[in-house]
């Protein structure tokens, strides 16, 4: 249906949570796999035999996406073992829950390059792996255009990101590559696991979702493969929001 057989993708910080159900998505669709951790190793190489096991390749890489060096290492090994890239998932995360007054530099600093900055490296590393085009996809969430409590340094990051989403999505049309953001709704993961408030966050989340339901790292990783598509061909510089339809609600 998809017609993705064949093709090759690295999913940053695909160990655990939605980058794993990316990826493993990604594999059941034929396409061959690049998983990047950067701490959990044993994840990732659990990853790596769920993804074999659909009959595809997989090349598990450490990098750190926000060093510069990690993200130029990581490209040398995927262009020895693959010589090309279709699709690019920045999907990697991470930083600190404080609020506003307590933000130092090194806070804003840490979520910026993570986030946001890291997607510049990868798509410029991408780029020349994507001669006859593909698909540049960034994974956001709803902290982006709502103001969450102790977000404050992740949101503005994921509010960047979105940003250069759309100023990539308009220098590479002409290369034939999409790019694209996906935002999703509360999603229970080892991250949500960090917030001090978690439990509130998933029961007022699924109080307000009108489909009754959390979003699940399985929704988010549909959305990727039908973003990576011929079906979606025409979808280019878009925030696409999967969360059962919480967003709408005032």
């Amino acid at each position: 249906m998809y017609n993705l057989e064949g093709k090759v993708a690295l999913v940053t910080g695909s160990s655990r949570g939605i980058g794993r159900a990316i990826a493993k998505r990604f594999a059941e669709n034929g396409i061959n796999l690049v998983v990047n951790y950067v701490r959990h190793r044993r994840d990732a190489e659990d990853t790596a035999k769920d993804i074999e096991s659909s009959g595809v390749k997989c090349l598990v890489v450490k990098a750190n996406v926000a060093n510069d060096e990690d993200v130029l290492a990581m490209f040398e090994r995927i262009k020895e073992e693959f010589g090309r890239l279709d699709i690019l998932v920045s999907n990697a995360a991470s930083g600190v829950l404080k609020p506003v007054m307590e933000l130092s530099t090194r806070h804003w600093n840490w979520a910026m390059d993570i986030n946001a900055r890291a997607l510049l490296t990868l798509a410029q590393q991408a780029v020349p792996l994507m001669p006859h085009g593909g698909r540049i996809l960034a994974v956001s969430s709803l902290g982006s255009v709502r103001a969450v409590e102790n977000y404050t340094a992740v949101g503005a990051s994921k509010a960047a990101l979105e940003s250069l989403v759309r100023h990539l999505a308009v220098e590479l049309g002409p290369r034939k590559i999409t790019v694209n953001t996906i935002s999703a709704g509360a999603v229970d993961t080892e991250a949500l696991k960090k917030f001090p408030n978690r439990n509130q966050i998933l029961e007022t989340a699924l109080e307000r979702t009108p489909l009754g339901c959390l979003t699940t790292p399985e929704d988010v990783a549909d959305l990727a493969l039908f973003l990576c598509s011929d079906l979606a061909k025409m979808i280019h510089g878009q925030t696409l929001v999967v969360d059962g339809g919480y967003a709408i609600r005032a």
